[in-house]
C-alpha cells in the first residue's frame, strides 16, 4: 500500500472520532502536510510530516505507517511519531491549564444550596 486518503487516515490514527470530522478539519485549513494545507482527499505516505491541530492539541507528526483501518489506541500510536518539540509543547502547556484550575471551575449565577452554606460556615453565621 503506498498511500491512503488523509481523512482517512486521521481517523485511524485516532486523533478524530469520525472519518467526517477528520474531513472537516481538512477543509477548515487544521491539518498541514509537509508544510502545505491539505486536503481530505490527498494522499498520506510514509516519511510525511503532518501538523495535526484538534480540540484537545496541536501535533507535529512523522507518518511510519499509511493504514486505513481504525484499531485499538495502542496500534493507533505505532501509525505515527511524533516530534520531541511537540511533545514538549503539549506537555507544557497541560501544566499551564493544570495550574489555572481555578479559572475553569468558577460559576456563574446564584449560588447553590451547598455554595450558600460553605458561605454561611465561613461568615461565622450557622
Amino acid at each position: 500500500m503506498t498511500g491512503v486518503r488523509m481523512d482517512k487516515w486521521l481517523w485511524a490514527a485516532r486523533f478524530f472520532k469520525t472519518r467526517a470530522l477528520a474531513a472537516r478539519a481538512c477543509e477548515f485549513g487544521r491539518i498541514e502536510s509537509n508544510g502545505q494545507p491539505a486536503k481530505a482527499a490527498r494522499e498520506v505516505r510514509v516519511g510525511d510530516l503532518l501538523r495535526v491541530k484538534n480540540d484537545s492539541a496541536e501535533y507535529q507528526v512523522e507518518v511510519l505507517i499509511p493504514s486505513a483501518m481504525r484499531g485499538p489506541a495502542a496500534v493507533a500510536q505505532t501509525l505515527y511519531r511524533e516530534t520531541e518539540a511537540s511533545r514538549e509543547l503539549r506537555i507544557k502547556l497541560a501544566e499551564e491549564r493544570k495550574a489555572m484550575w481555578h479559572a475553569e471551575g468558577r460559576r456563574e449565577g446564584k449560588p447553590s444550596k451547598r455554595d450558600r452554606r460553605e458561605i454561611d460556615r465561613l461568615r461565622g453565621r450557622g
